[in-house]
């Protein structure tokens, strides 16, 4: 079954380099409508936290590390498909297989600082979602 809305980090390369308002744009262009958002500063251990999921990968501590490195922008999106097609909206993780005009391709530098997150799955988007906002901050 598929929901109507996923979850998004503009992360902290993108941030430092003065694309967020692009990305968020590139969003709403997308037909996408923001339902929550914040700005915020991980610190190590809610980044460390948010990317439980990866602890035992050899990548986990650079992961945090970069996630903690500055301010990112958290997301709620909306729309039909959400997830899906919001996978199709950011492009490969690896920004140089990303589809030509995709936010990984237009905004990314590498596949460690590529740019965004996005969901990889209806119950991580709402996992992820809640992780971040709570009910009264979503519209």
């Amino acid at each position: 079954m598929t929901t109507n809305r996923t979850f998004t980090m503009i992360k902290p390369d993108a941030v430092a380099n003065g694309h967020a308002g692009k990305i968020l744009d590139h969003i709403i262009q997308a037909g996408y409508k923001v339902v929550a958002l914040k700005y915020t500063h991980l610190s190590a251990e809610k980044a460390g936290e948010f990317y439980a999921v990866h602890s035992e990968r050899p990548f986990y501590k650079d992961l945090v590390e970069f996630m903690i490195s500055g301010p990112i922008y958290a997301a709620i999106l909306e729309k039909d498909n959400a997830v899906e097609d919001f996978r199709k909206v950011i492009g490969a993780t690896n920004p140089s297989e990303a589809e030509a005009g995709t936010i990984r391709n237009l905004f990314a530098k590498s596949i460690d600082a590529n740019a965004i997150h996005g969901s990889d799955s209806d119950e991580n988007a709402a996992i992820e979602g809640n992780f971040f906002f709570a009910e009264n901050e979503r519209f």
